[in-house]
């Protein structure tokens, strides 16, 4: 993984001029960078409600205690490899709440899945809308674009699907899993099956239609929050990126981030340089800079946040790494 970063940030900074990107990084407008850590704030309060809010058929979750969760994942994702932080931010929800951690990471692939139906969205409205001759000076990548689009869209579908029939009936899954003692050890079977029957319950809201569409509906300014954040970067470094073009980076975003490197690194930061130079015509000097800091700040807040609350329960970075690969605690109050 920190290989695969190094090469990244090496194909990152190929032929740029570091005292040209140090020079426009000093030169950024203070009141847009301001603006954009504010949205990124906002954007991680509106996903941990929006969290909180999938939990529910699981048991009631305090929004403190999600929005501290949510900071400690994503702290965890950014400085250990393979989105460790996704498995531990359930984790230490568990720890504090009354529901298993099984259950609760469902809820997170749930997440995820709403995400990329936003993020579709979202690109579909810049395509039909916005694009203004975008990908006239580079039609093979932006049709690439389109296509991963509708590929991304097809796979939540399905993914969708599947969670549906999961959800329906979560014993009988666990059941069905259980009989996989013909071929395992009858004490693995059994816990692969009450393993699955958890991640089935914690897909709840897939069954609940009103819930699941306030879960989409919520993701939307969840997403838009987001996109603030990256056009006040854009602003901040005089990039010609209008607001709706943001959702064209942050579907190339979303592609970059996909790399399984601890914070996105490498990924991020190349996805957002092709997006800026390649599409909207940036100078390669002003979308590096532009890049680092918005990478920055897409992390700094929940780094911050999530290593404060960890450390206010003595979680340190050896602390997560054993959270990542231990079984499944116990819920909170649990007999």
């Amino acid at each position: 993984m920190l290989a695969l970063a190094a090469g990244l940030v090496l194909l990152f900074f190929r032929n740029v001029d570091v005292r040209l990107v140090v020079g426009e990084i000093l030169k950024a407008r203070l009141p847009w960078l301001a603006t954009s850590l504010a949205a990124t704030l906002i954007s991680l309060v509106i996903r941990s409600f929006r969290w909180q809010y999938l939990l529910e058929p699981l048991g009631h979750a305090s929004f403190g205690n999600a929005f501290r969760a949510t900071a400690v994942g994503f702290a965890a994702s950014s400085v250990l490899p393979a989105r460790a932080g996704e498995v531990i931010r359930p984790y230490f929800l568990a720890r504090h709440e009354n529901m298993t951690a099984t259950g609760a990471f469902a809820t997170i692939i749930l997440e995820r899945v709403l995400d990329v139906l936003t993020v579709v969205a979202l690109l579909a409205t810049f395509i039909f809308f916005f694009d203004e001759g975008v990908g006239v000076s580079s039609p093979t990548a932006f049709a690439a674009v389109k296509w991963a689009g509708v590929t991304a869209l097809a796979g939540a579908l399905v993914a969708l699907v599947v969670m549906f029939v999961l959800a329906g009936d979560p014993a009988r899954i666990g059941r069905a899993m259980a009989r996989l003692e013909q071929v395992v050890p009858s004490a693995l079977a059994g816990l692969i099956g009450r393993v699955a029957e958890k991640f089935a319950r914690g897909l709840g809201a897939v069954r609940r239609p009103r819930r699941l569409l306030v879960a989409l509906l919520l993701s939307f300014p969840l997403w838009l929050s987001i996109a603030a954040g990256l056009w006040s970067v854009a602003m901040a470094f005089r990039l010609a990126i209008p607001f709706p073009g943001t959702f064209l980076m942050i579907a190339l975003l979303v592609i970059g981030v996909a790399v399984p490197t601890p914070g996105a690194i490498g990924g991020f930061h190349e996805a957002f340089r092709l997006g800026a130079t390649v599409f909207f015509g940036a100078a390669d000097g002003a979308a590096v800079g532009a890049a680092i800091v918005a990478h920055l700040f897409s992390i700094g807040p929940a780094l911050l946040l999530g290593l404060l609350f960890a450390a206010q329960v003595g979680l340190n970075l050896s602390g997560m790494r054993r959270m990542a690969a231990e079984p499944e605690p116990e819920p909170h109050g649990a007999k």
